[in-house]
């Protein structure tokens, strides 16, 4: 093969037209490029990665927690009595989980066909479109202010949808091995720090219309006050559109991974060159002779030993048990998991009753209490736990710590619920924390980090993207019918008669989890092409034949045909 090769260079910047021109082989020059993102050294360009990835995942937080602090707001404005009811209340936060499903399965396949450069971005302006289109909406004689809310929820869905995917395999991709599970932690832990400011963003624009709300009755809100609460609702909703505008120039310009352009679009000299632009800390795309480009990706598709996705290919692969049971693993773990984890917010009143955050004097007090409430309840427990993950998933490992939080939540849950009525108020607010905390540090955290990493590259998007949907398909089971369930013969004075038997129920839930988690690969410290070969046998085949061609002597061979024969 001709290698044009290039004059400069530094220790800063390295020449890699010339690092890896001296090699013909494809399946070497993959090798060796690849090995410099792995063995490289924690640096700014990983910091920038995961900045840019966690914005996008702070937003998405946001944007999720922040209608729980403003269905109150919008019972006041848009409701007699000032109450939102509760099928209209439920229909407006699960139109967001449908969009998401939506968008984790359709971002999932279109960043594994189309690359994942191209896709990201895209989900962010839905996002922010969406958000501010929620900001502004408002109803008219003709359409009822939770038809439009529900519309836009869903397209925002999408692109938070679209989100997980994209932020967990980019970051995968990018990672050095040693910090990878932590850098995709640090990643999925600024949901943590969006539920935060959600909630600070609440409590904010709560006291700046303090005079328009105090003293005023839930249910006699009045003219300004209702002015002042619709103002309010607009601003926390609308606010969520700042940082994903922030981040969207710098998930634009952000390079295609080496892996996809190795392992799908199979440009060898591209994507080499891409390693060494980013292991440099060097912004964007990497230039290449474009001869030597053309040259060498003719000669890639006959030689790289990665095989070549399909439709064909992804069900005969996933068909086999071997590999469709980390499929299975993943996707049931995520499933399971999202049951209890959005049905536990079902539970919220009760606990801030229990914190004494339950006064509802005026329309101040309450959402005043509501926002502070949330906050005390966001940092008792949920960002703890998401950093706890962060600094022990690479030493500790991605499997025992998703075994040790199933098992836990299986028996805080069988606690609150067979002790519910005989346990004090403080007790059951300790036990609740605890769940939060184990959910953080435990399958939360390693539901997303896995498919990340476990699934080889042509199908690493798409698996992930059906993983991440199967969970929100539990949100949205937890949610529409196991949430009824707690108010199954309610009356005035207990209102919740059920809350305890909807708490055994999802005990069973985390004890499934503990079976699925066994299906899954402990995936800490090896890189991904050493996960696809020892998973999925990729490029195993080949060198055993180069190997036994390589040893077998003619005469050798010679007598192996004439026994054939």
């Amino acid at each position: 093969m001709t290698t044009h090769k290039t004059s400069g260079g530094n220790a800063a910047f390295k020449n890699y037209n010339n690092q890896f021109a001296h090699v013909s082989d494809p399946n070497e020059r993959r090798r060796l490029a690849l090995a410099e993102i792995d063995k490289a050294p924690f640096g700014w360009y990983h910091v920038r990665v995961v900045v840019v990835a966690g914005i996008g995942f702070f937003t998405d937080a946001y944007d999720l927690f922040a209608i729980n602090l403003v269905t109150g707001m919008l019972g006041l404005v848009f409701w007699q009595g000032g109450l939102i009811p509760e099928h209209s209340d439920t229909a407006i936060k699960v139109s967001t989980s449908g969009g998401t499903v939506i968008g984790q399965l359709g971002f999932g396949w279109l960043a594994d066909v189309v690359g994942r450069k191209k896709m990201y971005g895209l989900e962010l302006m839905i996002i922010i479109v969406a958000t501010v289109a929620q900001a502004l909406t408002s109803e008219s004689p003709s359409t009822h202010i939770v038809g439009l809310l529900i519309f836009w929820r869903v397209i925002m869905g999408i692109g938070i949808g679209g989100d997980y995917p994209l932020s967990s395999i980019i970051t995968s991709e990018f990672a050095t091995t040693k910090w990878r599970g932590a850098m995709m932690g640090a990643v999925f832990a600024m949901q943590g720090i969006g539920q935060f400011a959600a909630a600070i963003v609440a409590l904010i624009v709560t006291v700046a219309f303090k005079k328009h709300t105090q003293g005023k009755a839930i249910d006699h809100c009045d003219i300004a006050c209702k002015a002042a609460v619709d103002r309010m609702w607009r601003i926390i909703i609308g606010f969520g559109a700042v940082p994903a505008c922030i981040a969207l120039y710098y998930r634009l310009t952000i390079p295609e991974t080496p892996r996809y352009t190795f392992d799908v679009q199979r440009d060898v000299e591209k994507a080499a060159a891409d390693a060494e632009q980013f292991t440099s800390g060097a912004r964007g795309n990497a230039d290449v002779d474009e001869i030597t480009r053309i040259t060498t990706q003719a000669q890639a598709r006959e030689e790289l030993a990665v095989p070549k996705a399909s439709w064909a290919n992804f069900i005969a692969h996933y068909r086999q048990w071997r590999y469709g049971k980390i499929l299975l693993g993943t996707a049931g773990s995520w499933f399971l998991l999202d049951v209890a984890f959005y049905g536990l917010g079902l539970n919220n009143s009760v606990i801030l009753s229990a914190i004494g955050y339950s006064s509802k004097k005026d329309v101040y007090q309450m959402l005043y209490n509501n926002a502070v409430g949330n906050l005390i309840l966001v940092c008792a427990g949920a960002i703890p736990g998401y950093w706890f993950t962060v600094f022990t998933v690479d030493t500790v490992g991605r499997k025992p710590i998703q075994l040790m939080g199933f098992s836990l939540l299986t028996i805080l849950f069988l606690a609150i619920g067979f002790g519910f009525h005989k346990l004090s108020s403080h007790a059951l607010l300790g036990l609740y924390v605890l769940c939060q905390f184990f959910f953080n540090f435990g399958p939360n955290a390693t539901t997303f980090i896995v498919p990340g990493e476990c699934f080889p590259t042509r199908y690493r998007s798409t698996s992930h993207g059906i993983s991440a949907a199967s969970g929100k398909v539990g949100a949205i089971v937890a949610q529409v019918l196991i949430g009824p369930l707690r108010t199954r013969g309610k009356t005035k004075a207990n209102p919740s008669p059920w809350l305890n038997h909807v708490m055994q129920i999802f005990a069973v839930f985390m004890f499934f989890g503990i079976w699925t988690s066994l299906l899954i690969p402990e995936t800490k410290r090896k890189t991904l092409e050493e996960l696809c070969g020892e998973l999925y046998g990729e490029g195993v085949a080949n060198e055993e034949r180069a190997v036994a061609a390589a040893t077998t002597s003619p005469p050798a061979a010679a007598e192996v045909q004439a026994g054939e024969k």
